[in-house]
């Protein structure tokens, strides 16, 4: 059994914790306030100071960066800490395991594969793209061992706010019978990542030297719409017919005036515009995962929303 570092317990780092703890390793979890999920050790700490993740990553075998920023402080957040992830991996010699994203592909024709190019010309896409392209370079110059794994959106028990089909903005509504706006039109297919899966695939590359010096894309099933999804959720739930509607665009942009994070979602609206499709043949291939069938994956969400005190992994 090793040690694992974990910085961030969001939607992902809470179910990567549990998963690694309950497979008889010593997970330390750290955030800037301490928080972290039972079970693990827990840590206050500044990510973007590198000698206190340091200290903290000694004698670690991974560290994981799941850390996600407020989406209007990508630009001023994310370059020091992303410095200071790199640094700690090179001073402890622990392999950096990076939560990535698709921004920094761009807009994509077709599905999207990990040897597309990293073209994005918005500000978010490029952070992103700079800070793998700057990892490989210390990767391929011998300075750390580090890989990256890119999921679409995610849905899945205890997704926050954020996640467009979650359980605050998606599931609990329509359980109940409410409408539920959506920013784009939910006729169009676009990938769905399932947080399970996403700790799955970042326990694996953290502790399998095939995934590293490369990025991966994490097992993801085909693309369905969020009318779909709606659709398959209510049925399996015996809930009414969902009913899900385009919030005019004029709207949406209006309602970025008063809100930094609407304002962002601009950048990224053309993934929500047109099919958004996900290629994770390569991951699933190599590491013998498939993703979970979105029926199964309905399921466990209902019986946690029902039953919070359940969740599980």
């Amino acid at each position: 059994m090793g040690k694992h570092v974990i910085v961030g317990a969001g939607q992902v780092g809470v179910h990567l914790a549990e998963r690694l703890a309950g497979r008889g390793h010593d997970v330390v979890v750290v955030t800037r306030s301490g928080s972290g999920p039972e079970g693990v050790e827990r840590v206050a700490a500044d990510v973007a100071d590198q000698a206190r993740l340091t200290e903290i990553a000694k004698g670690a075998d991974t560290l994981y960066n799941c850390v996600n920023p407020q989406y209007h402080r990508w630009v001023r957040d994310w370059p020091p800490m992303a410095s200071s992830f790199l640094g700690a991996a090179e001073d402890t010699g622990a392999v950096l395991v990076t939560l990535g994203c698709l921004y920094g592909y761009g807009p994509v024709d077709g599905p999207m594969t990990e040897d597309q190019p990293l073209a994005a010309t918005g500000t978010k896409g490029r952070v992103r793209a700079k800070m793998w392209e700057d990892a490989l370079a210390a990767h391929e110059a011998g300075r750390i061992r580090t890989t990256e794994l890119r999921a679409s959106d995610y849905y899945g028990p205890r997704s926050t706010d954020q996640a467009y089909i979650g359980e605050t903005r998606f599931v609990k509504p329509l359980l109940a019978g409410r409408r539920v706006p959506y920013f784009s039109d939910p006729s169009v297919p676009h990938a769905w990542t399932y947080l399970p899966d996403v700790a799955e695939a970042l326990a694996i590359a953290g502790t399998d030297e095939r995934a590293w010096g490369r990025p991966w894309h994490v097992p993801t099933g085909p693309a369905v719409s969020t009318l779909d999804v709606a659709e398959r959720l209510c049925a399996i739930a015996g809930a009414p017919k969902p009913r899900v509607y385009e919030v005019p665009r004029a709207a949406f942009n209006a309602l970025g005036l008063f809100s930094p994070m609407l304002k962002e979602l601009r950048e990224t609206r053309y993934q929500f515009d047109r099919p958004y499709v996900l290629d994770s043949t390569a991951f699933q291939t190599t590491f013998a995962m498939a993703p979970t069938p979105l029926d199964d994956a309905l399921e466990t969400i209902i019986a946690a929303y029902r039953n919070p005190a359940g969740i599980g992994n």
